[in-house]
């Protein structure tokens, strides 16, 4: 290698470090000052659930955001048309009429999740949720009366079976509790 192209190559290398410190350094960093997360919000971050289950943008994980959503619980009834456009309504209806207190409950959530609540907002919390349980019941009667009375008896069927597996599965929770298995011992 001769003496000219050693100097060009130690300029290009320069020049080459001299633009990639000028990109680096004129990139912004911001730093936003969250509040450190209580240790309930660490687990769930760790455990992948933080942003589900309703944390998240526009509630889109866990059970709000299943695919089919209330429609896959009537998968196999043989709606009509007719029927599943009459479900739809029901369902949109109680969903706007529970939107217009959403963003109220979420300022709650989020002062109860941080230990901030105040008394008169925990009052304000338990009306939401009677509120939304009565809406969840009249939903629920709304939908039934539009099934037939042998979609009905399937729906049924279908809830004793799914509450016969859940008592399995906590009988065998229970179960493992009480007798864990022992790890088997390693050889070195």
């Amino acid at each position: 290698m001769t003496f000219k192209s050693k100097i060009i190559s130690a300029m290009t290398a320069g020049t080459a470090i001299i633009a990639f410190s000028t990109f680096v350094s004129a990139q912004e960093t911001t730093k936003t000052d969250k509040p450190t997360p209580t240790p309930k919000q660490e687990r769930k971050m760790r455990n992948g659930e933080f942003g589900k289950r309703g944390m998240g943008k526009g509630m889109r994980g866990g059970r709000f955001g299943r695919r089919g959503g209330m429609m896959m619980g009537f998968r196999g009834l043989n709606l009509t048309d007719e029927q599943k456009a009459q479900i739809k309504t029901i369902m949109e209806t109680n969903r706007a009429s529970l939107g217009a207190n959403r963003e109220e409950m979420r300022t709650i959530m989020t002062a109860k999740r941080d230990g901030t609540i105040t008394a008169e907002q925990q009052q304000r919390l338990d009306a939401f949720k009677t509120q939304m349980r009565e809406n969840a019941k009249s939903t629920h009667q709304q939908v039934l009366n539009v099934l037939t009375a042998e979609q009905r008896a399937q729906l049924e069927a279908r809830k004793a079976e799914m509450k016969q597996r859940r008592e399995e599965r906590q009988k065998m929770r229970q179960e493992r509790k009480q007798n864990p298995t022992p790890e088997p011992k390693k050889d070195n």
